[in-house]
């Protein structure tokens, strides 16, 4: 059998893909730890980028390669239900903490929104870009299902979403440090508000009990602006 041959039965096994997937993050996960979760060394990154790199090399289809990959997706809402453990572990300090996250919520999820808005009027961005935009900081499919609402296009959403994470997961901590901010609940809780499920995975890198924050956070802010884009892109002109 050539190679060429082989790469065609290959690709069109759906395993194939699955086990392609894991083996790069594997592969993603142990730089990150040879670089000591640096992070600007961040596997998710280097994950997508090996990943698109082999689907364009091989002329591979994304719904080609999501038919095999997709039990990776179907993980995510298990990934998700299961931050309520740690959650439930540290309730008290949750409870003690409930007035100041919830003051950040308001502040950072409103901040979110109207900086992502003012920049894309400042480029004289079009209105479907702006509400695109708008919801870049929730997770992927809360975001996409607002922008999809308010006459965004919810494939622009996705790639803004992924984009945000990833920004977010390698300057958190670097910012943190700057900013001389030591408590882990704060930094956490910044984390899951401004990068979702990638600042969340970060901050659970960094310490429990900044992953607890940031799931917390992801969870608030996916409510918040699924309340908050849409008065706020009714505002505009």
């Amino acid at each position: 059998m050539t190679t060429t041959a082989l790469w065609v039965y290959l690709a069109a096994t759906p395993l194939f893909w699955l086990t392609l997937t894991v083996g790069v993050w594997l592969l993603a996960d142990r730089v990150a730890l040879a670089c000591r979760r640096h992070a600007a060394v961040n596997p998710v990154l280097i994950s997508i980028v090996l990943l698109a790199s082999l689907l364009r090399a091989s002329g591979t289809s994304y719904d080609v390669y999501f038919d095999g990959a997709q039990f990776v997706h179907f993980l995510l809402g298990p990934a998700t239900v299961a931050l309520a453990v740690p959650l439930w572990r540290n309730r008290a300090l949750v409870v003690r903490e409930l007035a100041p996250m919830l003051g950040a919520l308001a502040v950072g999820s409103t901040v979110a929104i109207v900086s992502a808005i003012g920049i894309a009027r400042l480029f004289s961005a079009p209105h479907v870009v702006a509400a695109s935009l708008a919801p870049k900081s929730a997770t992927a499919p809360v975001a996409m299902a607002i922008s999809e609402s308010i006459g965004g296009l919810p494939a622009l959403t996705a790639a803004l979403v992924i984009t945000t994470g990833i920004v977010g997961a390698i300057v958190v901590t670097p910012l943190m440090d700057a900013l001389g901010i030591r408590d882990w609940a704060a930094r956490g809780f910044a984390a899951g508000l401004a990068s979702h499920g990638l600042g969340t995975a970060r901050a659970f890198a960094c310490h429990p009990i900044a992953g607890v924050f940031a799931g917390i956070a992801m969870g608030l802010n996916a409510v918040a602006t699924s309340v908050l884009v849409p008065v706020l892109v009714g505002l505009l002109p």
